[in-house]
């Protein structure tokens, strides 16, 4: 007897399912960060092509600001100045960390901590330190006050002094990306370059070189971006050499031209977009260029090699050092350089333009809640879109608005902040001019690094936790709390390490938005400097510089201990 066919019923999700807790938070993740990053951008975008009575005018504001000379001589200079410093501090970084990685120099571990120090300062600290060592009355110009027969004499006032400066800022940045691309390339090559007879030049321009491509590439993309859209330096040095950066100040704060200050993001905002583009395609080649069976690398002897990079790390490292150490002086000198005996009183913020102590415990409250708040929101949203499996779509979309910040620049993101919060007809119009849109502007900024650390924590752990908890019908938020969260512990450490510090150098995201009120110790350096009060801006940065150090030194201690219990259950007894 023939067998009749069974049929069955495709399965279908129910609305139970289908709205419940993790389904609804990613929805609500996707929203959250459209409401806080792609509506403000659009909504900045649009305002470049209207005027001041809110008129369509096309791209009647791009055209002004190319044919008006001195604005479109700023778009050269930015280009210019951000090519040559790239150019040096990309060099300059890949040898130090060349020397560190690939020779048997001592005081690695020294050279690696002071290579690091300059992300813990205000990108303005670099400016007013050349400014106490090579202004009018600087220490190499005058000739360490005279015991020298003559001094060192350079117009630092301009692009110099932004070169200068911005070499310092980017060099950390690149040297992390080298340190660590250096670090994974196959012992193998070289041994088979040797038993080829390959000398040392040809296996370092045909081994060590294409082994460091993508991060070489990385490396100038990165630092590129960063020195095209940073405001300190050439804020506090750049004298009457305007970039791009400088204009939207002048424009918005200057002017109240928020139509041409929208316009000028929109510029400052294409060469980021590209060079994320380009830096998210590298990392991609990047992560295939290992196999299972590579070996480390190992360091050949080469006394006269380690010598030379051994002077080179020595000069590069005393050359971060003499900045920092040149404005602690400063803030301690009563009366540069007359009166060179040391005093406190520049630690008194009453009498200047930074409004006493208040904008430096500001700052600390504002990076707290911002460790705080964007570790949390962080960490969440990268779980919710690498664990879930459900509402793919969303994720996707809500991966791509949690990497759109790292295109782009803090300036952008305050202005767009100003269009959107600023509207009285928006609901949440009441944060403007409150600690909240600052936190919110800075978890902004720097969410995009925090989240790809996230997702990096999230995809070393197994798939099986989650598929495991759903199967025993064990809520997503517990197997989150009792066996993700204790796991990514080192992760969500750096993460809020990294948001704290950031929180406390930064100046473009919060320039716009800070109210009168509400000053940031960042800030007050730009307000104290422009008012002539350099040593209370001396004696700010080393508050935020001793800030940002003991906060590291907190983190190096705390990840230590909680690594140690995080992968004991990795080690078998």
């Amino acid at each position: 007897m023939e067998k009749q066919p069974v049929w069955t019923t495709p399965v279908r999700r129910n609305w139970g399912e289908l709205l419940n807790l993790q389904n609804l938070l990613i929805v609500a993740l996707v929203i959250t960060l459209s409401l806080t990053t792609l509506v403000p951008l659009c909504l900045l975008f649009s305002k470049a092509f209207f005027n001041a009575k809110a008129e369509f005018i096309g791209i009647q504001n791009f055209i002004k600001y190319f044919t008006t000379p001195s604005l479109a001589q700023s778009l050269w200079n930015t280009v210019w100045v951000s090519l040559l410093s790239t150019g040096i501090a990309v060099t300059l970084a890949f040898l130090y960390a060349y020397g560190i990685s690939r020779t048997a120099i001592r005081g690695k571990a020294y050279l690696h901590y002071v290579a690091m120090l300059p992300l813990f300062e205000p990108t303005m600290m670099h400016g007013i330190a050349l400014t106490y060592l090579f202004g009018n009355q600087g220490i190499l110009t005058s000739g360490l006050f005279g015991l020298l027969p003559s001094g060192i004499s350079i117009q630092i006032y301009g692009p110099v002094g932004i070169v200068i400066s911005e070499v310092i800022y980017l060099f950390p940045q690149a040297f992390l990306i080298f340190i660590t691309a250096l670090s994974i390339t196959d012992q193998r090559l070289y041994e088979a370059a040797e038993t080829l007879g390959a000398s040392k030049v040809r296996t370092f321009l045909s081994v060590t070189l294409p082994s460091v491509k993508y991060g070489l590439i990385s490396a100038i993309f990165v630092c590129f971006t960063a020195c095209f859209t940073d405001f300190g330096a050439p804020q506090a040095i750049g004298g009457k050499f305007n970039v791009l950066a400088t204009d939207i100040y002048k424009q918005v704060i200057g002017q109240q031209n928020m139509s041409m200050g929208a316009t000028v993001g929109i510029l400052l905002t294409i060469p980021a977009i590209i060079a994320f583009a380009v830096d998210r395609m590298v990392e991609r080649k990047q992560r295939s260029m290992l196999s299972s069976k590579s070996t480390p690398y190992r360091v050949a002897a080469g006394k006269t090699r380690d010598t030379l990079y051994q002077l080179f790390g020595i000069i590069i490292s005393t050359a971060i050092l003499i900045p920092l150490l040149t404005i602690a002086c400063a803030s301690l000198i009563k009366v540069w350089p007359y009166n060179l005996s040391f005093s406190f009183k520049h630690y008194d913020f009453s009498h200047v333009a930074g409004s006493g102590l208040d904008p430096f415990w500001t700052s600390l409250q504002v990076s707290l809640l911002t460790a705080i708040a964007g570790t949390f929101i962080t960490f969440l949203f990268a779980y919710l879109i690498e664990k879930s499996r459900h509402l793919s779509g969303l994720r996707q979309i809500g991966y791509f608005l949690s990497v759109l910040p790292l295109a782009l620049p803090g300036m952008v993101i305050g202005l767009a902040y100003i269009f959107f919060f600023n509207n009285p007809n928006n609901p949440f119009n009441w944060i403007y001019g409150t600690m909240i849109i600052l936190v919110l502007a800075n978890i902004t900024h720097f969410y995009g690094v925090p989240f790809i650390t996230a997702t990096t924590a999230l995809k070393k752990l197994d798939k099986e936790f989650e598929l495991v908890s759903e199967s025993m019908r064990v809520p997503f938020y517990k197997t989150l709390l009792k066996v993700t969260v204790p796991m990514c512990l080192p992760a969500i450490i750096e993460i809020a390490m990294y948001l704290f510090v950031n929180s406390m150098v930064t100046v473009s995201a919060v320039v716009f938005l800070r109210s009168a009120d509400l000053n940031l110790a960042a800030v007050a350096l730009v307000n104290m400097e422009d008012a002539g009060d350099v040593a209370a801006a001396a004696a700010m940065a080393v508050l935020i510089v001793i800030t940002n150090i003991i906060v590291r030194l907190l983190y190096t201690l705390l990840s230590g201990k909680v690594r140690k219990k995080t992968e004991a259950w990795q080690i078998r007894k």
